[in-house]
């Protein structure tokens, strides 16, 4: 070796041996579980809480088998809705007619089957309709304030104070020949102005947030940061407020076509069977009780569906916990008190001595 080349190190010895004591270290420690290592998304979370409630799902699967009934179950029988059995006049539920005939010799499951589907379709256009025009109204409203806000809050606040009911049934005969939508709009433009001022409550606290205003500062505009920013942030108030209006829409529209408001022959929909068939369910109690049992439980389901959701949604909430958890919570809080009192007797004893 000459005397200007340097001596060989212990370096890299030295950091093999440090790297080796490491892994001999690290080995033996406890490894942290999957459920911290992987990190559950938020849909994930509100399914499980959503899966919890046991009523919702009971709710869910009831609105579930009302859909496939409506669309699936006439493909079952071999008699149409608008067809007339003349041999079968107010015939009782049997093997040839389930659900018996109406006076007209019609059959009463086919006919509910097709009002059940207007129903339903009618309920959830109004529903969607409903709570996207009360999202934008609110949104707008609460972000830009000024005279935005007057003009729109005074707008919506003129639409609650009108009797909705009323308008409806002096505007169904203008349009009694034309499309069922346009008994659509009229129902979805009187849902929305409760929503609306939630939203816009809403939206007035969201708009001061931190990322609300780095958007501002960046020059986004303001529209792009109500649909990015401020509608998705309430994402949860309009999932229910919509499976909601779904429910009140059904009954609003059955309610209608009851008076003769709503549906228009020679179409029907719940609201017009019930009512057809109201002076008879004395003596031909099929003819009112299978149609009406359909809407009970439209209404039973999509309550028990916004319940569901309401919980999955907001885990503060006492439903959103599962039974184990609330026992184990309950159990802390009555230990804690035990221990309190212990404490506290303690003291007493203490002080007297």
């Amino acid at each position: 070796m000459s005397a200007n080349q340097p001596a060989p190190s212990n370096t890299s010895a030295a950091g093999g041996e440090a790297v080796a004591a490491l892994a001999t270290a690290t080995a033996g420690a406890p490894q942290p579980p999957a459920a911290v290592r992987k990190r559950t998304s938020r849909g994930k979370l509100t399914a499980r809480r959503f899966a919890r409630n046991k009523l919702a799902l009971v709710g869910l699967g009831i609105l579930a088998l009302l859909f496939l009934a409506a669309y699936v179950g006439p493909s079952f029988t071999k008699y149409d809705y608008k067809f007339h059995d003349y041999m079968a006049f107010n015939a009782p539920p049997g093997g040839d007619h389930w659900w018996g005939t109406n006076q007209g010799g019609q059959d009463l499951f086919a006919l509910t089957m097709r009002g059940l589907q207007k129903s339903l379709v009618i309920g959830l256009l109004v529903g969607g309709i409903s709570t996207l025009v009360a999202g934008f109204v609110g949104a707008f409203a609460g972000y830009y304030g000024r005279w935005v806000d007057k003009g729109l809050t005074w707008f919506v606040d003129l639409l609650l104070v009108l009797p909705s009911f009323l308008i409806i049934a002096v505007l169904s005969p203008i349009f009694r020949n034309a499309s069922w939508l346009i008994f659509v709009v009229l129902l979805a433009a009187f849902s929305w102005m409760i929503t609306a001022r939630v939203v816009r409550s809403m939206t007035l606290t969201l708009k001061d947030r931190e990322f609300v205003k780095a958007a501002k500062y960046m020059g986004v505009p303001g529209p792009v940061i109500i649909f990015r920013h401020i509608l998705p942030n309430m994402a949860s108030l309009l999932i229910i407020d919509t499976v909601i209006q779904v429910g009140a829409a059904v009954i609003g529209e059955s309610g209608l076509s009851f008076f003769g408001f709503g549906v228009q022959a020679p179409d029907v929909s719940l609201g017009t069977i019930i009512a057809d068939n109201t002076t008879n369910a004395p003596t031909f109690q099929w003819l009112f009780y299978f149609p009406a049992t359909c809407l009970v439980l439209i209404g039973v389901a999509v309550a028990f569906i916004g319940d569901g959701l309401r919980d999955a949604f907001d885990p503060n909430s006492s439903g959103a916990k599962s039974k184990g958890r609330r026992r184990k919570a309950l159990a802390e809080r009555n230990e804690a008190h035990r221990k309190a009192t212990v404490a506290g007797g303690s003291r007493d004893v203490l002080g007297t001595s």
